[in-house]
C-alpha cells in the first residue's frame, strides 16, 4: 500500500469534534501501537481560523484578527482525508511526539509553541489555503 499520510502532509478531519478542519500531520504510525492498535497519525490542526483583516484596520484590531487557536491530535487514518497540499515542518516536528499526550501541562507547553508558529506563518503570507476555513 502507498504510504499517503508522510509527515508535513495536509488532511482534513472527516469525524469528530474537528470534522472539517485542516491539519498537518506531524508523524504517521502505519501499523499501531500497543495503546492503539490501528493505523493512526499525530496531528496539528487549527481549531479556530484568522478572521478576515482588511486595509483600513489599525493595529490593535488587526493582531486580535489574526490569532490562531490550534489542536494536536491522534487520529485514526480512516478519519482523515489527505490533500495534494504540503507544509513545510521545520519547527513543528520538534514540539510534538508520543510523551506530549502523557502529561496535561507538556500538552499546554507544546500547543504555545505551535500557536506561535502557525502566527508567524500566517503573518508571513505562507500557506494562505491551510489558514482558511473550508467551505462545502
Amino acid at each position: 500500500m502507498v504510504k499517503v499520510y508522510k509527515p508535513a502532509k495536509v488532511a482534513i478531519v472527516l469525524q469528530g469534534r474537528h470534522a472539517g478542519k485542516k491539519v498537518v500531520v506531524i508523524k504517521q504510525n502505519d501499523e499501531g501501537t500497543k495503546d492503539r492498535p490501528f493505523p493512526h497519525a499525530v496531528v496539528v490542526g487549527v481549531e479556530r481560523y484568522p478572521q478576515k483583516v482588511t486595509k483600513r484596520m489599525g493595529a490593535k484590531k488587526l493582531a486580535k484578527r489574526s490569532k490562531i487557536k490550534p489542536f494536536i491530535k491522534v487520529i485514526n487514518y480512516s478519519h482523515l482525508f489527505p490533500t495534494r497540499y504540503a507544509f513545510e515542518l521545520e519547527g513543528l516536528k520538534g514540539t510534538v511526539s508520543a510523551e506530549t499526550f502523557k502529561e496535561p501541562s507538556q500538552r499546554e507547553d507544546a500547543k504555545k509553541n505551535i500557536k506561535k508558529q502557525l502566527e508567524e506563518r500566517y503573518q508571513s503570507g505562507k500557506h494562505k489555503w491551510f489558514f482558511q476555513q473550508l467551505r462545502f
